[in-house]
Order: structure tokens, then sequence, then C-alpha cells
């Protein structure tokens, strides 16, 4: 496999508030366990950050990569011979792709956080699926990514 001249990757993390909320959450499970001591409460307040520290860095995991030949995005992994076109989503259009205009046959990488996506018409015939819509804070060097393979392919 070649790579492409022009690799993307990109990992879609939580943002920091999540991991203020983390702790929030550990203080309150400790809370809960503190009518049965000191030890419950210390106890509640690690267990209970770190299950919740475990949950928003796992959602934050998510990878976007061009590599070689193929996008990858999340658990997807596409040739890009089978991508059409790819538009750059701003603010507001890339809210109404994932809410009125969405296609439920669609492949969603939503991440409701960042606020801009892009969107890849898929040219496969036996490809039930019309597009890919992929949540990316840099939406101008995925496109440009893509492109990039595509010729390269």
């Amino acid at each position: 496999m070649q790579l492409s001249a022009a690799p993307y990757e990109e990992r879609l993390t939580a943002p920091r508030s999540w991991w203020l909320i983390s702790f929030l959450a550990g203080i309150s499970m400790g809370l809960v366990l503190l009518p049965f001591g000191t030890l419950p409460l210390l106890g509640g307040l690690a267990g209970g950050t770190a299950v919740a520290a475990v949950a928003a860095s796992s959602y934050g995991s998510v990878r976007i990569r061009v590599v070689g030949d193929s996008l990858v995005a999340g658990e997807a992994k596409i040739p890009v011979t089978a991508l059409g076109e790819a538009e750059i989503l701003g603010g507001e259009e890339a809210r109404a792709w994932r809410t009125y205009k969405a296609d439920t046959r669609a492949f969603l990488l939503l991440r409701a956080y960042i606020p801009t996506a892009l969107r890849v018409e898929v040219t496969d015939p036996a490809d039930p699926t019309p597009y890919l819509y992929l949540s990316t804070r840099d939406p101008e060097r995925l496109a440009e990514a893509l492109r990039t393979a595509k010729e390269a392919a």
C-alpha cells in the first residue's frame, strides 16, 4: 500500500469542559456515598471520576485518517475510488446536514461539539450509503487529502 502525498490524521477529542464534568461526576458519586463514611466517599470520588473520564476519553478517541488509497473514519474503511466530491460544511450548513437534511442511510461520524464537517458523496453503485458526514476541525485539509489520494490512486 502506497502512502498518499498528503496523509491526513485527526483525532476527534472531547472538549476540555468534559473533563471538568468528569470530575463533577466523581464529586457527585462521592456525595452519594458520604453517609457511609470517609472511605466510601473517597472511593466514590475516585471511581466516579475514573468512570466518567474513561467514557469521555473513549467518545473522543475516534480518528479520521486518509492512508494510502483509503479513508478510515472510525470503524469504516472506504477506498477513495468509491468517493465522489467533498463538500465543506460550515456551522449552519453542518447543523442542517446533521438534522433536517440528513439521510437515514448516510454514514455519520458526528461529534456535535465540532461545528464544521465534510460531506463526501459515495459513488459506489453497490453501496447503499449516499454520503459520509464527517465532523472535522479542519475540513479543507481533509478534502485536500482526499483529492490528493484520489489522484494518486
